[in-house]
């Protein structure tokens, strides 16, 4: 049976993230602990059934939502100022220390869903990060969409995110099936990153001062599969140029190989295709 303590993690600006965070079950075997980051509008109960797992093979993992996100939202969401930033530059790195703090551990492997293993290069803890597992992982770039996504995506940023912002004071993906609602200023930035190639280097000399995308030299791995809209091939690419000095690789999965119609965006965490988490946990390690 799986456990798990509930935990309030918190910023260097004050900010309190809601959190979970699960012992290693398997006393016999002393891996280094997990730190899941969730994708963008996704709470960290989407990611139990598989923390539990990993905790059962021999990990402690700490998963928890970002600012204005689940139980990391603490006002109305129209009056929340998150942004992928903050989620960066202080949700990820108090969640970092967190989880050395209740695992004793020197360093952690990041292993991020989506937006979650995007933001590396703008965490000023990266030297504690001992490995990246990008699940999922790229940079969203529009130009490398494709299917259904590559058509809605200009729609959502350009027209339903603007008018939105200014009528509800939200980004309301909810609404169209992606995840929760999110605060405008995540919103916002989020189809700022996506309109040019590079992701969150587009905001470095603006929002962002610090980069480190040049001084991370951990390895990086995506895991993407070829159904997937949003992380495509090039897309994968794009993200892990970004690392010029770390050992980057990808890891290609194709549906059928694995006897499932569809994985996409979103299926790699789900129980319904728990036959996928092995190859993830074949990756935690150094």
């Amino acid at each position: 049976m799986s456990t798990f303590e509930n935990l309030n993690i918190i910023c260097s600006d004050g900010y309190s993230l809601a959190a979970r965070y699960y012992p290693n079950q398997y006393n016999h075997t002393q891996r280094l602990p997990v730190l899941i980051c969730p994708a963008t509008g996704i709470t960290k109960s989407f990611y139990h059934a598989f923390a539990a797992w990993l905790s059962e093979h021999g990990h402690a993992v700490l998963c928890f939502d970002f600012r204005g996100i689940g139980d990391s939202l603490h006002q109305p969401l129209k009056q929340c100022e998150a942004s992928i930033v903050d989620w960066g530059q202080l949700d990820i790195p108090a969640a970092v220390n967190s989880l050395l703090q209740k695992s004793q551990a020197e360093q952690v492997i990041l292993l991020g869903h989506s937006a979650g293993g995007q933001l590396l290069g703008i965490n000023p803890e990266y030297h504690k990060v001992a490995k990246v597992v990008a699940v999922s992982g790229s940079t969203g770039h529009v130009k490398g969409l494709k299917g259904r996504t590559r058509l809605l995506a200009p729609v959502m940023f350009n027209l339903i995110f603007p008018i939105a912002r200014l009528t509800h004071g939200y980004g309301p993906t909810n609404a169209i099936g992606m995840g929760e609602n999110l605060p405008k200023n995540v919103a916002q930035q989020w189809a700022q990153f996506c309109s040019k190639p590079g992701y969150v280097i587009n905001a470095v000399g603006k929002t962002v001062q610090r980069d480190f995308h040049s001084e991370i030299q951990c390895p990086i791995t995506a895991i993407w599969t070829t159904d997937d809209e949003i992380a495509t091939e090039a897309n994968v690419q794009d993200l892990l140029r970004l690392y010029p000095n770390a050992a980057t690789s990808m890891i290609e999965l194709e549906p059928h190989r694995f006897s499932h119609k569809s994985i996409g965006h979103m299926a790699m965490f789900k129980k319904s295709h728990q036959n996928l988490w092995e190859i993830i946990a074949d990756q935690l390690v150094v």
